[in-house]
């Protein structure tokens, strides 16, 4: 399979990325995010390709991911994109500028669009967008926002044959990829290990006691509705204070920062400032019961292959944690997944958040929060400090589940705004 999909992903792309190269651990994810990257780029569609290569930098460079805006940058030229627009967002035509506002805003603080922001969109008088062609934006958004956390979540460099790819020479510090990650984490004759000291062996051998205490208790009784709801807010209360000891700003270089507007826009806390945003209930504007059926009316296919691509993330498993076999680790990706969307505000009535805290340590939520929101802080000490003892193919793992429930929480506030607009 590994062979068909190095090859697939050859005959397509003309290259093997370093980003397939790393995700071809899960090869049953892969092959479902190519097919759903080629459909995006490629296939017939709303948008025409230039614009598709165009909105990918766009996205990319808000989160100053120097690795995904060259290689669009490369493929925007190659269909045929005006070289003049790549001086900077003002020279692109007006219809891509005012996709601006909605970028900046999907990428750092979705909860606050509104159905105004669609309106202004498909409602201009000139260079307005169609219902079709803003969808297809909104998911090429989200799908490269995401990918620029998996890039720096995995510590991604660039192709050998690239600038800035990997040498022997230490980076130069014009290079604006700016995090310290940009030359990979691993040599490629250590991927397959991670330390197995005994400290980190106990790490492991807790946190699944602490499973299976869990379990014990959801058997023997459940949380209230109400102590369910207090959880879920004590919970996104404290992701508010959960923050990288390396938090510096850090500007972007004039090479990214021309691709988008605002650049001191970024990541805040939505109840920070005496702000208070509303809690997105799932069960009111859900993927499965709204948000997929809406993209798959606008733009055939696509909702139904996110959604295998959202399901293989979320379900996958090989019943492994470390060094230990036949365990069942759905309780875990669970906590994973929910504490993405807590973050985000979204809340899930059927979920204890209590369970949060008793399997996620302070290092890994510094991690998650940090690769989801503010990828391009991502250090290399934050990916070697959580779960020490885990492969890293285990840690790709985590970085898939990262990528897909950050993806569908940014896609469920879009389209429930397009929805609001709609009604």
């Amino acid at each position: 399979m590994m062979h068909t999909l190095f090859a697939d992903s050859f005959a397509t792309l003309g290259r093997l990325d370093n980003v397939t190269l790393v995700m071809v651990f899960h090869p049953q994810y892969l092959e479902s995010f190519l097919k759903t990257q080629h459909y995006l780029l490629q296939m017939d569609g709303p948008l025409p390709l230039h614009y598709r290569h165009y909105i990918g930098i766009m996205a990319a460079a808000r989160h100053q991911c120097s690795y995904l805006v060259n290689l669009h940058v490369n493929d925007f030229l190659h269909v045929g994109g005006d070289p003049k627009w790549l001086n900077g967002l003002e020279n692109a035509p007006q219809k891509l500028q005012n996709l601006g506002e909605l970028n900046k805003m999907l990428a750092h603080r979705p909860w606050l669009i509104t159905k105004e922001h669609i309106e202004r969109l498909l409602k201009t008088e000139e260079n307005s967008w169609s219902l079709a062609e803003l969808i297809h934006a909104v998911v090429l958004l989200t799908h490269y926002h995401s990918l620029a956390s998996f890039t720096f979540g995995c510590g991604i460099s660039p192709e050998i044959d690239c600038e800035g790819g990997h040498t022997f020479r230490p980076p130069s510090v014009s290079n604006y990829c700016i995090c310290d990650m940009t030359n990979g984490y691993h040599r490629v004759d250590d991927i397959h290990a991670s330390p197995t000291t005994t400290e980190s062996v106990c790490e492991v051998e807790a946190l699944m006691e602490k499973m299976k205490q869990l379990q014990e208790c959801r058997d023997e009784e459940e949380a209230s509705q109400e102590e369910m709801a207090t959880r879920f807010e004590r919970e996104k209360r404290e992701s508010m204070f959960v923050c990288s000891s390396e938090d510096e700003e850090s500007a972007p270089t004039r090479d990214v920062s021309r691709h988008f507007e605002d650049t001191s826009y970024g990541y805040k806390d939505f109840s920070r400032h005496g702000m208070h945003v509303p809690t997105f209930r799932a069960q009111d504007y859900s993927w499965e019961d709204h948000g997929y059926s809406l993209v798959n009316r606008l733009y055939p296919d696509v909702g139904q292959l996110l959604d295998e691509k959202f399901h293989i993330a979320y379900n996958l498993t090989y019943n492994t944690m470390a060094m230990h076999k036949d365990v069942d680790t759905s309780m875990l990706r669970r906590a994973i997944w929910n504490y993405i969307h807590c973050m985000f505000g979204i809340r899930y009535d059927d979920y204890d958040y209590g369970e949060i805290n008793q399997l996620l340590d302070r290092s890994f939520k510094v991690y998650i929060k940090t690769v989801v929101c503010t990828p391009e802080k991502t250090t290399k000490r934050m990916y070697d400090s959580f779960w020490r003892q885990f492969e890293h193919s285990e840690k790709v793992h985590v970085n898939l589940l990262l990528v897909e429930a950050r993806m569908q929480a940014e896609l469920l506030y879009a389209l429930r705004a397009i929805t609001r607009y709609m009604t």
